[in-house]
């Protein structure tokens, strides 16, 4: 059950998103230093039911992480997965297909890197570009594109079938913050090697993209692969939010340690 705090968060399976209704900065009630000093505990959380996931091997969690440019994925994914046992995460970035991923269907490359059993993976970005950025640079006609909802939407519900828990959030950032962000990166030698002026050309197609988004989740959130839309102006929100999230999804899952081996137990090493 999710926090009352995130729970609008969700986009709810058969309703029709408009990110315009969406805050991209609402504190959620929230103080920022009790809520820096939250985070620690609820990572602590996570990091045990992590170990009882690992154990008990019989189940995975796959977070997705969408945004756009300088939406925050790289450090949602430091402040929440980064002080986890590293054994049991596995984070995967997918840029602009390449080499073999061009041979093959758009799902080929994702499925190969879906979380094992016992396992948390995490995608910085996703297969959602094929019905994104495909979309609005024109990629691929709509003829194509269109059928990538319900393709989309059976590979998740083979996922959830087999044993994988899905969680999908969007880091919905403002067109202003991004614009903050990208000069930061600009005026920061040491971030500057994450800028491109792809991202200028993008930033042009803001309104494209929002519309793309809106139909994705709109097509896509069902009860066993649900979007989340975390207002992410604020660092501090986005980060317990996220936390939460995942933390609801492993405490739904329920793991638990395998019963004590027999020869183990009472045992005394010498």
């Amino acid at each position: 059950m999710a926090h009352t705090s995130i729970s609008r968060l969700l986009v709810k399976p058969g309703s029709i998103v408009s990110l315009k209704r969406r805050s991209y900065d609402d504190a959620l009630g929230w103080e920022k230093e009790a809520a820096k000093a939250e985070l620690a505990t609820v990572v602590a959380e996570i990091d045990a039911l992590q170990v009882k996931l690992a154990a008990e091997r019989r189940h995975s969690l796959l977070v997705v992480l969408q945004t756009m440019d300088a939406g925050g994925k790289d450090s949602t994914i430091r402040n929440v997965f980064g002080p986890l046992n590293a054994l049991g995460v596995r984070v995967n970035g997918f840029k602009a297909p390449a080499g073999a991923e061009v041979d093959h269907d758009y799902l080929w490359r994702v499925h190969a890197v879906t979380p094992g059993k016992g396992e948390i993976a995490v995608w910085n970005r996703s297969h959602y570009e094929d019905v994104l950025v495909v979309r609005v640079k024109g990629f691929a006609p709509q003829e194509v594109w269109e059928k990538r909802y319900r393709h989309i939407r059976e590979f998740e519900r083979m996922l959830s079938d087999e044993g994988t828990t899905i969680v999908k959030i969007h880091l919905q950032i403002s067109n202003e913050e991004q614009r903050i962000r990208l000069q930061e990166r600009v005026d920061d030698p040491t971030k500057r090697w994450k800028f491109r002026v792809g991202d200028l050309e993008d930033r042009k197609l803001w309104p494209d993209f929002m519309k793309a988004y809106e139909a994705a989740f709109t097509e896509t959130s069902t009860d066993h692969a649900p979007w989340w839309v975390v207002p992410a102006d604020r660092k501090w929100v986005r980060n317990l939010a996220v936390a939460r999230i995942v933390l609801d999804a492993l405490q739904a899952m329920d793991p638990h340690l395998p019963p004590d081996d027999p020869e183990i137990a009472g045992l005394v090493v010498e």
